[in-house]
């Protein structure tokens, strides 16, 4: 479907026109609308994957494709940080944390293993919360824990005979391993993440600048 203009959008919700241009940039962005020079903006195809270059909310993402998305807890409780934890958090060796580790479905299909390591001080807003159906970051950020960015890598691994039999898959089969650290608008490391996802059911899209070739050498040869 075809949207209303920028113009149509600042009488209908009596906006200036740069906070329409704007709503409308952020929504071109997220993927959600399609923006045609000459003819107009258009509601997007639903996207396949998730883009590699912004994170959205297991719950979000899969809201989005239509699926209905739901969690089963594997482990929640709080114990000293390991060695590695610590680093990934910039906090001292064997400080309390948070350690999340949920089973994530879409449509009752299991779609991820999901471990997330955060902060001590965010106890006391998930410990209690209802996560097999709730987001974890809405709940930090009804807290006033607001992630806002974070790095990652993405590898691949094979299954282990524990994620294979929560998967449903064979030992051994291939997974698509993502490992992320998220800070707040104050630049605290506030959650490492390490998410397992079946090779086969799960996908990021990239986007990427293509670096131009060096040619001095050639110049010079020549």
């Amino acid at each position: 479907d075809r949207l209303p203009s920028d113009a149509e959008l600042c009488v209908e919700f009596d906006v200036s026109r740069m906070t329409a241009r704007n709503a409308m940039q952020r929504l071109a962005e997220d993927g959600l609308i399609d923006r045609q020079p000459g003819r107009g903006s258009f509601v997007a195809e639903p996207p396949a994957h998730r883009r590699a270059n912004r994170l959205m909310t297991f719950t979000q993402e899969m809201l989005r494709r239509g699926r209905v998305p739901s969690s089963r807890m594997l482990t929640r409780v709080i114990r000293p940080s390991s060695a590695a934890e610590a680093t990934s958090l910039g906090i001292p060796h064997r400080q309390p944390v948070v350690h999340l580790r949920r089973l994530r479905f879409a449509d009752d299909e299991p779609i991820a293993i999901e471990s997330a390591i955060l902060l001590g001080s965010c106890a006391d807003a998930v410990m209690t919360a209802d996560l097999s159906r709730g987001s974890l970051h809405e709940t930090l950020a009804r807290s006033g824990y607001v992630l806002r960015r974070g790095t990652g890598t993405i590898a691949a691994a094979a299954a282990t005979a524990e994620e294979a039999r929560l998967l449903g898959l064979r030992t051994g089969d291939p997974l698509l391993v993502e490992r992320r650290v998220i800070v707040d608008a104050h630049g605290r490391r506030i959650e490492a993440t390490e998410s397992v996802y079946p090779a086969d059911r799960y996908a990021l899209d990239v986007q990427f600048d293509v670096e131009a070739p060096d040619l001095t050498g050639a110049e010079e040869e020549s």
